[in-house]
């Protein structure tokens, strides 16, 4: 595993929700990749329910003064400079991740989509096309949505990182 931050990564940020969001990271962290994100007022997220929430675990974190998630969605995608979609192979309805990806277009940022089974090695070419020194936004569904999510998640990220640091 890397030890330094690859090149094509400023800075990864999420929103700290179970799932893909914790995933992202987690991944980064471990990795040594900054992370940043906006959640909601009181740091909630469905398994952090109480005020300090995620921010407990994850001080580099930012609340936003509504306790809405749609307005913690909107503000990461906004100050991203790509957001990208990880989802499970099969297909779910998750409210957040449609939101993200509307975001993504309202705001016109570039969105990247993959799902869990892709190999990681196509969105880190993708990721590097675009630049260096990027903030990644990254999100997806909930554990509640699809339990697993993110375990599988985590180890889709690693090997992402871990393939642009090579680069």
């Amino acid at each position: 595993m890397s030890t330094h931050r690859p090149p094509t990564l400023a800075a990864i940020r999420s929103g700290g929700q179970s799932g893909v969001d914790r995933a992202a990271l987690d991944a980064a962290q471990s990795c040594a990749i900054p992370i940043c994100g906006w959640v909601p007022r009181g740091g909630w997220a469905e398994d952090y329910p109480r005020p300090p929430g995620v921010l407990s675990i994850y001080h580099d974190l930012r609340a936003t003064a509504s306790r809405d998630p749609a307005v913690r969605t909107r503000l990461n995608v906004y100050y991203s400079d790509v957001t990208v979609v990880v989802t499970p192979q099969a297909a779910i309805a998750s409210p957040g991740t449609v939101l993200t990806e509307q975001s993504a277009r309202i705001y016109c940022r570039p969105l990247l989509t993959a799902t869990v089974a892709d190999d990681p090695v196509l969105m880190a070419a993708q990721l590097a096309a675009l630049g260096s020194n990027l903030v990644v936004n990254i999100a997806g569904p909930r554990e509640s949505q699809a339990p697993g999510i993110y375990q599988q998640t985590r180890i889709w990220l690693t090997a992402l990182f871990t393939d642009l640091a090579a680069k």
